[in-house]
């Protein structure tokens, strides 16, 4: 858990979601501190991203609540919530096909937290994508960018807004070792700055050496937090990864 002393900028109270008789998320509680970076782990199917979605308002809570700076989002729509400060990447990248590389990424400093518009909104967008190692790319297509570098205008377009608190949801996956390395050390640079952010993440080098602290999700529950050193020499985390013949 955070110190006594740190600014909490997200928190969940008991958070719940059941779609029909499924129950995705299972009284989940935690507290996001701000300039944390906070790994957010579990098997397939555990409820991760499902928490993410509840987080940044794509779908509501069936009980507790979400508060960001202490203020209750739980039932405030997805808009509101990214203007408050809640931006996110996606599991499966979402573009928007029609257009440019360099408006994919301002149309995150029009609609998010940190709004932005005419020549401060362009200088600020082609800023990020050479941050993101995209400079001179802003009049593609982003139908003709490799999924690396999808994954970075999703990251340039999450940026834009300079969100109070940033989700990724297994940003680094499908990448290869080349291009593993370098989204790392693209999160690192993130992290440096003091970014508070939540990484959903099966990339265990990635958690290591990324995350203050995890959590463990398993069927929706919270089954371990800690440093990652921690939580991932738990024998119920272990278990929850690889089944009780490898505990």
């Amino acid at each position: 858990m955070p110190s006594a002393t740190a600014t909490v900028a997200l928190r969940a109270e008991g958070v719940s979601k059941r779609f029909g008789g499924l129950v995705a998320v299972d009284g989940m509680s935690f507290a996001l501190a701000e300039n944390e970076v906070l790994g957010l782990i579990g098997p397939n199917g555990s409820g991760k991203t499902t928490m993410l979605n509840l987080i940044s308002g794509a779908t509501k809570p069936s009980g507790g609540a979400i508060r960001l700076y202490e203020h209750d989002i739980s039932a405030t729509p997805a808009s509101e919530i990214a203007r408050r400060g809640v931006a996110r990447t996606f599991q499966i990248v979402r573009m928007l096909p029609s257009l440019t590389v360099l408006e994919n990424v301002s149309a995150g400093g029009v609609f998010g937290h940190s709004r932005r518009w005419g020549r401060d909104l362009e200088d600020h967008a082609r800023d990020l994508l050479r941050r993101v190692g995209l400079q001179g790319a802003g009049d593609a297509s982003v139908s003709a960018l490799t999924y690396i570098d999808q994954k970075r205008v999703e990251l340039a377009r999450a940026l834009a807004s300079d969100p109070k608190v940033l989700l990724l949801d297994e940003w680094l996956a499908g990448l290869n070792p080349t291009e593993l390395r370098t989204g790392i050390a693209l999160i690192e640079q993130l992290r440096a700055e003091g970014r508070t952010i939540i990484i959903v993440e099966h990339v265990m080098d990635a958690i290591r050496s990324l995350c203050d602290r995890c959590i463990v999700m398993n069927s929706g529950a919270k089954i371990a937090e800690g440093t990652p050193r921690e939580v991932l020499a738990d024998p119920e985390v272990i278990r929850a990864y690889l089944g009780d013949a490898d505990a």
